[in-house]
């Protein structure tokens, strides 16, 4: 009998040892020295404004940490020479193997920071963020991020200025651009309910107005219906024009409305393409969102606290009490999967 108790508990002894090992064979292990992503295709950067609806494909190979991961990859651009110092983001999103981005999207990112009409050289790069899923244990989550980057490429891009209408009596300067030179013309423009304005062609000096709701050649002024910014798309060919709300906020249990609206209405750069603000906070949570409503929002990409990594739907923002500069910028402006990055500077 005894002979069987000892046989019975050797063979539970083996069977622990073999899950025990099953179970350590499960654990995440990371490279000592991960592989950094590569960007290894950069296409043609000569720009034409005839062909801006052609479709650029930059290709890259992921970063390899030892283990299935996800992470999400910014394709960067700046000043040849500079390292980095300002890059602009080209692209984002959760591979690498086939980034598109269409001639005029990229030709309008890139004269945000370089010449119109002219050539610039760049350098270029790929830069991981690596999400660690929560509860391996492992570091890269919270604030301390894993970020991998390629080594860069240089290319040299000649980029087109783009068509224009100025808005004449806005209070303001302003314009709206044609990305592809059609006729069509949009951007993002600020109103004055008391200043109506007309569009004038600088290139050949046509001015449009309204007539009613439709657009005409020496029509009436437009007047606003509503303060703020909204994006103005016009059609000189069709002689059409319509005015929506485009409104970035802030929102959260550290401003002045908690979760409620109106959102504290964010400030938008044209040149440099960011939304800003500042604002005094209460100790507690914000989040971005467009036009006091929750079908586009950022917040933290899950399970992470990388402001270079805002994602739809994100986690809430976490703030201590105090006066602050928030600048947003928005690398896919498009839902339901917009993304972004902001700075957070904490004045006092």
């Amino acid at each position: 009998m005894k002979k069987n108790i000892l046989i019975y508990m050797t063979f539970i002894g083996l069977t622990a040892l073999l899950t025990s090992c099953e179970k350590d064979g499960e654990k995440v292990i990371m490279l000592s020295d991960p592989v950094a992503p590569v960007l290894t295709t950069v296409p043609d950067l000569t720009f034409q404004r005839t062909n801006g609806m052609n479709v650029l494909e930059f290709i890259g190979t992921p970063v390899d940490p030892g283990f299935q991961a996800s992470a999400t990859y910014y394709l960067e651009a700046c000043a040849s020479g500079t390292s980095f110092a300002n890059p602009v983001t080209l692209w984002s999103g959760n591979q690498c193997k086939s980034m598109k981005i269409t001639v005029s999207d990229l030709n309008g990112i890139l004269i945000k920071k370089f010449p119109a009409d002219a050539s610039s050289a760049l350098d270029l790069r790929l830069r991981a963020v690596l999400v660690v899923d929560a509860g391996t244990g492992a570091p890269g989550t919270g604030t301390n991020t894993f970020s991998y980057i390629s080594e860069s490429k240089s290319a040299t891009a000649a980029l087109y200025g783009l068509p224009r209408l100025d808005l004449i009596g806005s209070g303001m300067t302003q314009k709206i651009e044609s990305a592809l030179g059609d006729g069509k013309y949009t951007g993002l423009v600020k109103f004055d309910v008391t200043k109506p304005f007309t569009l004038t062609d600088p290139d050949t000096g046509t001015k449009y107005g309204a007539t009613g709701t439709d657009l005409a050649v020496n029509g009436e002024a437009i007047v606003p219906t509503a303060n703020g910014w909204h994006r103005l798309n016009v059609d000189v060919n069709a002689l059409t024009y319509d005015i929506s709300e485009y409104r970035i906020g802030l929102v959260g249990s550290a401003t002045p409305n908690g979760w409620d609206s109106p959102d504290q209405a964010m400030e938008y750069n044209p040149a440099t393409g960011t939304w800003s603000i500042t604002i005094t906070l209460a100790d507690g949570e914000i989040k971005f969102r467009f036009n006091n409503a929750w079908a586009w929002n950022l917040g933290y990409r899950p399970g992470g606290k990388d402001p270079a990594d805002l994602f739809h739907n994100g986690d809430n923002i976490a703030v201590t009490a105090g006066n602050y500069t928030i600048t947003l910028t928005i690398t896919q402006p498009n839902g339901p999967d917009e993304a972004g990055s902001c700075t957070i500077v904490k004045n006092n």
